[in-house]
């Protein structure tokens, strides 16, 4: 089975999240998705604690949809790639990023374990893949014809829910989250 790894903050989970999800299950790139909230992210402070996060992203789990809140304690994406290889032995783990990663790409620490799995890229904000992806010795898949929805998850934090699903909306409303930024 292929998996899709997608790693991040979703602080909190939106609409765009769950877009790349839908596409890249409705377009069969892969069979499943693993969401995975991280409990600190490098450029990122002032994350909602990791339980909550995990509690909104459960409102889309189902039977291709998984949401994993036993590796979320590991500090680099190399570490969860390890782990869940470990724990899917049979299944080939597919990392989800946006083409805005490529950028800092070369500072991920162990770069070269990362590599060793298979790296799907969708595009986003114009960057330019082929000055990022051809210094290094893979073939990523590259995702150009995704259309992103823009979304500023600081917006919602500040209370703009437009691109909220109900549940998560009324999770956050209803849990205070947020109410200090």
């Amino acid at each position: 089975m292929r998996l899709g790894v997608y790693v991040g903050s979703f602080n909190p989970v939106h609409k765009g999240h769950i877009k790349v999800v839908n596409y890249l299950l409705d377009n069969d790139y892969v069979d499943k998705v693993i969401m995975l909230p991280t409990p600190n992210y490098w450029h990122k402070n002032n994350l909602l604690d990791v339980n909550k996060r995990v509690e909104m992203l459960k409102f889309y789990e189902n039977d291709k949809i998984i949401i994993d809140d036993k590796n979320n304690h590991y500090k680099y994406t190399y570490q969860i790639l390890l782990s869940l290889e470990k724990e899917y032995p049979n299944d080939e783990l597919y990392l989800i990023i946006g083409s805005d990663n490529i950028e800092k790409f070369h500072m991920w620490d162990n770069i070269n374990t990362i590599l060793k799995f298979k790296v799907i890229v969708l595009r986003r904000d114009k960057v330019e893949r082929n000055k990022y992806l051809q210094e290094y010795e893979k073939d990523f898949i590259y995702i150009d014809n995704f259309k992103n929805i823009t979304v500023c998850s600081s917006d919602i934090r500040k209370g703009n829910y437009n691109n909220l699903d109900e549940k998560v909306k009324d999770y956050i409303i209803k849990n205070k989250l947020y109410s200090e930024e």
